[in-house]
């Protein structure tokens, strides 16, 4: 805890058997709770290794229920665990867990209510192998959505995010896609419930083991990108009265 609010941490698995143990071991014990990790029905031996582990919350989907409908498990079980703080954390160990007590920090002392680990602040995505047509399509689509959302974060496609329960208890999460663009209609919806955003500096590793998608998906959910942008402009000038939007 921090200032008696309870940190859960959601890892949400799918064929992370080669990178678990090591994202697991780096989790902060002295500030976080609970651990929450939600296995996708993955292929490998994921759940088996998570249950060994000292992991207080193992669930296995009996089918695959897409990157979105993964997060959608892990919020709702981090809400029912009464969570005041929530950290998303991919367990592929693409991203370091050392930088949860800097994140959680400044949602428990009231500073922001939503943080995300941005690899674009600095140089971290580039040193750490992220792919030159990867980089350049994030930079891309980064640009399109300030500009149709009127914000300024650096990235809006990072697997690195802490929320206040506050913020998942007021959007509509559960209305979103079940697929990798769910990551960013949730961006879409905080900001549309008048939320402040924050971002850290986060280092990051491309390697064999680390997941990602192909280029085919990729093209996909840049396309799912911009149709949020789009549709979060419409809502802006009221023109868009979709789900999503909707308040609790």
């Amino acid at each position: 805890m921090i200032n008696n609010k309870k940190i859960v941490v959601v890892l949400p698995a799918f064929n992370a058997e080669k990178t678990l143990e090591q994202t697991y071991a780096e989790i902060p014990s002295d500030i976080v709770d609970e651990i929450v990790l939600v296995d996708d029905h993955s292929h490998d031996n994921t759940f088996i290794l998570a249950s060994n582990l000292d992991i207080h919350h193992v669930i296995r989907h009996e089918e695959n229920k897409g990157y979105g409908g993964n997060q959608k498990t892990c919020y709702r079980k981090a809400l029912e665990l009464n969570a005041d703080i929530v950290i998303m954390l991919h367990p592929d160990y693409q991203y370091t867990p050392q930088l949860i007590h800097s994140m959680a920090y400044l949602i428990a002392n009231d500073v922001y209510p939503v943080v995300l680990a941005s690899r674009i602040l600095g140089k971290g995505a580039l040193l750490g192998g992220m792919p030159k047509y990867k980089y350049l399509a994030n930079r891309f689509l980064t640009f399109f959505q300030n500009l149709m959302l009127n914000q300024k974060l650096s990235e809006y496609h990072t697997g690195y995010r802490a929320f206040s329960a506050e913020v998942l208890k007021k959007i509509n999460f559960e209305a979103n896609s079940d697929d990798f663009v769910f990551d960013n209609q949730m961006l879409s919806q905080i900001f549309m419930a008048g939320f402040e955003i924050a971002e850290v500096t986060c280092p990051t590793k491309y390697f064999e083991e680390a997941s990602s998608i192909n280029f085919r998906r990729s093209v996909k959910y840049g396309f799912g990108v911009l149709k949020v942008s789009i549709l979060h402009r419409l809502a802006l000038w009221g023109m868009n009265h979709s789900e999503i939007y909707k308040k609790l």
